[in-house]
């Protein structure tokens, strides 16, 4: 007695960046995660720096110091990232996932941690998802 599988259609490649795009992807990340942790820790939280902005001094430090305050109280690196992993998720693929992963980590250290993280386990949900057809 042997039970053939005629009904069932054979199963799909899952969405698996190549090792190339791991690399990319972790450059990216590195970078966003370096740029995240200077603006905080240098520019944001730096008091000197606050009291210089805040008593009126017009330089470039300031306008990105209030660009991203501006940015991070609108919760606008969590929305990026909850947006690129929703994209990734439907319909996956590298640059999606690229710009969530950044946008996310951006917002975990830039003080989006909740709709960071939740765009973070959508991303490693995605890679479980199909590959699109014809790649």
């Amino acid at each position: 007695m042997t039970i053939e599988k005629e009904d069932e259609a054979p199963a799909r490649a899952l969405f698996v960046p190549s090792r190339r795009a791991w690399i990319l992807f972790a450059a990216l990340g590195l970078v966003a995660l370096g740029a995240a942790l200077f603006l905080r820790y240098s520019i944001i939280q730096n008091t000197p720096i606050g009291l210089a902005c805040e008593a009126g001094e017009e330089s470039l430090t300031c306008k990105v110091r209030l660009t991203v305050i501006l940015m991070f109280v609108q919760d606008t690196f969590g929305w990026i990232a909850m947006i690129a992993a929703g994209v990734q998720l439907w319909r996956p693929n590298r640059v999606a996932f690229a710009v969530g992963l950044v946008a996310a980590l951006l917002g975990l250290v830039l003080y989006n941690t909740r709709a960071s993280a939740l765009a973070v386990a959508l991303l490693v949900l995605s890679l479980a998802r199909p590959a699109p057809e014809g790649r």
